[in-house]
């Protein structure tokens, strides 16, 4: 069993390299790391030409600032492992907790893993009120028009039968990404599974980049791909 590392990056000269660390230094599942440059101009696709260019299995370029959704398709498309996992390239998640997303898959009991931010007791950054609100509500809204029960529809972790996310067809560019997938794989006869992860948020003065923007644009997908498409 090979995992595909999927990782948009768009400006995060300061942390790309410790989380492609990380991942070498914790994930022993056969994998293959793929990054994609979103159009960042503060460095880091020189970090990434650069430094980890032998430790990292493909360098894709956009060549402009298209948006996280958008970089994950191209990932997606470029992958060639029998499970997808998306990454942050922050540090807000911690690559050592993959068996978490990877074992249900792997055992045979999930076709999808979301790995929630409020579920268990792994430790979590107290963190920004209104954006745990704004999450909250998020997440509600697309349960009752999915019929599925997660506590964090809006997690960067989520893992993938290959088969399964590649056959659906994405068009989200930007944090959309998140509810797109859930409509869509909602409508799908698989077996979701969520489990609590721990989370290391932060501040956007440390570098955060969704914001109440992307909090319309969500409602909007939640609406449209799970009542249109």
């Amino acid at each position: 069993m090979k995992i595909s590392i999927i990782i948009p990056c768009y400006n995060e000269a300061l942390t790309i390299e410790k989380i492609v660390e990380k991942i070498l230094n914790t994930v022993e599942y056969d994998k293959e790391i793929i990054v994609i440059d979103d159009g960042s101009s503060d460095g880091s696709l020189d970090i990434l030409k650069n430094k980890l260019d032998k430790k990292i299995d493909k360098i894709l370029i956009n060549d402009k600032n298209y948006g996280k959704g958008y970089s994950i398709r191209k990932g997606i498309s470029f992958s060639s492992g029998d499970i997808i996992i998306i990454q942050d390239a922050d540090l807000e998640y911690d690559p050592s907790e993959y068996a978490k997303l990877v074992e249900p898959i792997k055992n045979g009991f999930a076709d999808v893993v979301y790995g929630s931010r409020f579920l268990g007791s792994d430790e979590k950054r107290v963190h920004l009120y209104w954006h745990r609100v704004g999450n909250f509500l998020l997440t509600q809204l697309s349960n009752m028009f999915s019929n599925i029960n997660l506590t964090d529809m809006e997690t960067c972790y989520k893992a993938f039968k290959s088969s399964i996310i590649k056959k659906i067809d994405l068009k989200e560019n930007r944090f959309g990404f998140e509810p797109e997938i859930t409509a869509k794989i909602a409508k799908e006869k698989i077996r979701i599974f969520e489990v609590g992860i721990k989370y290391f948020g932060r501040s956007y003065d440390e570098g955060k980049k969704i914001n109440w923007k992307d909090g319309f644009s969500a409602i909007r997908c939640i609406f449209y791909y799970n009542f249109f498409k």
